[in-house]
């Protein structure tokens, strides 16, 4: 009878000690917006100097607004041995590139600094012949990756703007995973990568998908649960241009013209298993149009979607794209 009440006292003992995972959470700006951490850590220890010391080197690496960066060295000429990071984010811009026919394109950088979206203040008038001019360096295919230096022709400029910060989410999610960490959520300006769930509420992490507001407030009427996924959403509701006849253009430039692109589509977000590829296709659906992407996704069912758009009404609608589910 002594030895059972023993054990049970061990085993008393141990269950009585074992540590409850805590819920951190880290927050602050980079990459002209903001972000926001949430793990769960049985220690309690808290990553902030290393994500601060991990976006110091993402932007040193592909930030157009840096000077010393490497981008913007490449885009004067200057000789630079690339890293790992512009090496991963080059590869997977190629990649999209040549899925999406051209459509995602880091080449038109300097067509968005001329139409005043980029990183750069254009004073001159645009007319077709500046656009013209600037169009004839277009072009990733120009552009080789060998033994660490960037290939390309003088004029072109680079630009990771359209996934840069997606990958930013898989470098702290995948810091996050090498401390063993197996349930967080990872947003920087609404770009999301999640694992395992919220322990708190004991289920996967609960994201909203932005409504298209042009006065620039913030509400949410979809929202959905991500597991072991990532999440990316390009919106035209925020940065656009109106010609006289009121017709909307997107801060997406269209890589075939070099004009803004005009597109009844307001958000696109699409689901796959890193961000960066995420954050990629959404901006590539943004231009591409609603049917262009409906045949897209029919090829690519590793992916999900989900657009709001404009109706021939002027009303909003919605459509979802291999089993992408809202609340």
């Amino acid at each position: 009878m002594k030895h059972y009440t023993f054990i049970f006292s061990i085993l008393l003992i141990f269950f009585s000690c074992k540590k409850e995972p805590q819920l951190l959470k880290v927050s602050g700006p980079v990459f002209g917006t903001s972000y926001s951490v949430q793990y769960f850590d049985l220690d309690g220890k808290s990553y902030n100097k290393q994500f601060d010391s991990l976006f110091a080197i993402i932007n040193k690496s592909m930030s157009n607004y840096q000077d010393n960066s490497d981008i913007s060295r490449l885009n004067r000429n200057e000789e630079v041995d690339v890293d790992d990071h512009f090496i991963t984010v080059f590869k997977a811009s190629k990649q999209i590139y040549r899925e999406t026919e051209g459509v995602l394109d880091p080449t038109i950088g300097r067509i968005v600094n001329a139409w005043n979206f980029g990183s750069e203040n254009n004073t001159m008038t645009l007319d077709s012949v500046k656009i013209d001019s600037l169009m004839r360096f277009v072009g990733l295919n120009r552009v080789g990756l060998v033994d660490r230096k960037i290939k390309k022709p003088e004029a072109s400029f680079i630009d990771f703007n359209a996934i840069a910060k997606g990958y930013g989410v898989d470098v702290i999610a995948d810091f996050l995973e090498s401390k063993n960490i197996k349930n967080y959520i990872v947003d920087i300006g609404g770009e999301l990568r999640a694992k395992g769930i919220n322990i708190s509420k004991a289920k996967g992490w609960t994201v909203g998908i932005e409504n298209p507001n042009y006065d620039g407030s913030q509400s949410y009427n979809k929202t959905l649960v991500l597991k072991d996924q990532a999440m990316a959403t390009s919106g035209t509701y925020r940065k656009f241009k109106i010609d006289e006849n009121g017709n909307k253009y997107a801060h997406i430039i269209n890589t075939k013209t070099g004009y803004p692109s005009k597109t009844n589509i307001l958000s696109v977000s699409v689901i796959a298993q890193t961000c960066m590829m995420a954050d990629g296709y959404a901006t590539a659906f943004q231009a591409m149009g609603i049917e262009k992407v409906d045949y897209f996704m029919a090829k690519h069912p590793e992916l999900k979607a989900f657009l709001i758009f404009e109706n021939d009404k002027g009303e909003l609608e919605s459509k979802a794209f291999n089993g992408f589910k809202t609340n």
